[in-house]
């Protein structure tokens, strides 16, 4: 099926938006995801421990989180985008090594999981305006973390 060229244009305008979403998260800049969310947005971390809720909610939880870490690469592939109009909904996969300091040492363990988003076309371009992951995989992850 051939794509027209505004569905080009909408899939890869949320594909860049994954990709900002996966640098804020690396960066750890978690303010930065009012860019990248609506404000209405439903966001679930649950699969690994995280919150549950709102924009602010999800904010507050990664700034608290994420300074644990003293290295992250959220890579994201095998993007899947349904768009529909004004809507999209997405499966996007995404592979996640992480450092995390212990003691003297570091540990470096892996995550494997899905972000299953519905999108929206706002004012600003698109935004996320629900995401859930889904678990897949762990490796190597503390005994302490509880995973």
């Amino acid at each position: 099926m051939a794509l027209g060229l505004q569905e080009i244009s909408d899939r890869l305008e949320i594909q860049d938006l994954l990709f900002h979403y996966a640098d804020i998260i690396d960066r750890q800049a978690a303010e930065e995801l009012r860019e990248v969310f609506t404000s209405d947005a439903a966001i679930d971390y649950s699969a690994f421990g995280g919150a549950v809720g709102d924009l602010d909610t999800t904010i507050a939880f990664l700034q608290e989180a994420l300074p644990a870490f003293s290295n992250t690469q959220h890579l994201n592939a095998n993007i899947q985008i349904r768009v529909d109009g004004d809507r999209a909904q997405g499966r996007v996969m995404c592979f996640n090594p992480m450092e995390m300091p212990i003691g003297d040492d570091k540990q470096v363990f892996m995550l494997g999981l899905w972000y299953v988003d519905e999108y929206r076309r706002t004012a600003q371009g698109w935004r996320i305006s629900s995401r859930r992951e889904e678990r897949s995989w762990v490796f190597n992850v503390p005994d302490f973390m509880g995973l």
